[in-house]
């Protein structure tokens, strides 16, 4: 079974910045894609961002370019770097991996997720 676990997860300022990793227990070469989301209390998990074997991305529209997803073969990371964190942006971030089979099924890991607070 894939293993996920998510890390960086802190209290921070309006205006600070973080970064989170997401440690996978398998080389992510073999992940179709690798996505972050987050879920704050009583909402839905959104999606975030999402980083493919092609290097392509796509963001959440409203984060306006304050994200960035990246992976780092040699240890299995897939990171999110985060500038700018505003109160809204508080919630507990996931990291999802899916793989597609052969047969073209598709199959879905995920963490445990990491909090990230926002506050003054």
């Amino acid at each position: 079974q894939v293993q996920l676990v998510e890390s960086g997860g802190d209290l921070v300022q309006p205006g600070g910045s973080l970064k989170l990793a997401c440690a996978a227990s398998d080389n992510i070469f073999r992940f179709t894609a690798m996505s972050w989301y987050r879920q704050a209390p009583g909402k839905e998990r959104q999606f975030v961002a999402v980083i493919r074997t092609n290097n392509s991305t796509n963001y959440l529209g409203s984060l306006n370019g304050r994200f960035t997803i990246s992976r780092d073969d040699a240890r299995n990371t897939v990171n999110l770097e985060m500038s700018d964190l505003k109160p809204e942006d508080t919630a507990v971030y996931y990291c999802k991996a899916l793989v597609l089979t052969e047969s073209g099924d598709g199959l879905v890991y995920w963490g445990q997720g990491t909090q990230v607070t926002v506050s003054s």
